[in-house]
Formats: structure tokens, sequence, C-alpha cells
């Protein structure tokens, strides 16, 4: 499974990327898991099974969601306590049910 994060910079992300890592070899699933920062989303994309976009980046999920959309791509804002909290677990098991549909 390829989850690609995508933050303003690139790097606020890192954290979560570390723990949602963790999360999936808990829960036993081989996954990618790496962060972009915004401009590079739209290029990245086409190697995720799911696009998840910062709290603070809820302003390009339209953008995301139409390339999703041409690609095959769930696109998803992760849940701003789930972030604030750098919840990997909450934040993969999402990621997780968005590549089930």
């Amino acid at each position: 499974m390829n989850v690609l994060l995508a933050c303003s910079a690139g790097m606020s992300t890192s954290l979560l990327v570390a723990k949602m890592k963790e999360a999936a070899a808990e829960l036993g699933v081989e996954a990618e898991i790496w962060a972009v920062a915004q401009d590079k989303a739209l290029v990245e994309i086409e190697k995720a099974d799911v696009l998840l976009v910062g709290p603070q980046m809820r302003f390009m999920k339209k953008k995301y969601e139409a390339k999703g959309k041409e690609v095959g791509v769930p696109v998803e804002i992760i849940d701003a306590v789930a972030y604030g909290r750098v919840d990997g677990m909450a934040v993969m098991k999402r990621a997780l049910e968005l590549a089930d549909k």
C-alpha cells in the first residue's frame, strides 16, 4: 500500500509519517508512506493508493480531488485531532479504509 501525505512544506508531517510506519508494522500492513510539499503532491499522487492532506492544506482539497479522480486515488483531509496528536494508528487505519473503497 502506498500512502502519500501532502503538507505545506513537506516537513510538518514527517513525524506523522514515522508514526504511521510504526502503526502499519503493528497492523501487519506492508506500506510505503511518504510526505511531500503541496506542489509535488499532484505529481506524486500517481504513485499512491491514497492521498492524505494535512489540515492546514484544506484549501487545496478540490484541486487534489480532481487529480485523484483522474488517476483513481481517494483524497481526504487528515482529521485535525489525529494530526495534532500525531496519532499514526488512527491516520493509518483511515488510509486503509479509504484504500478499500
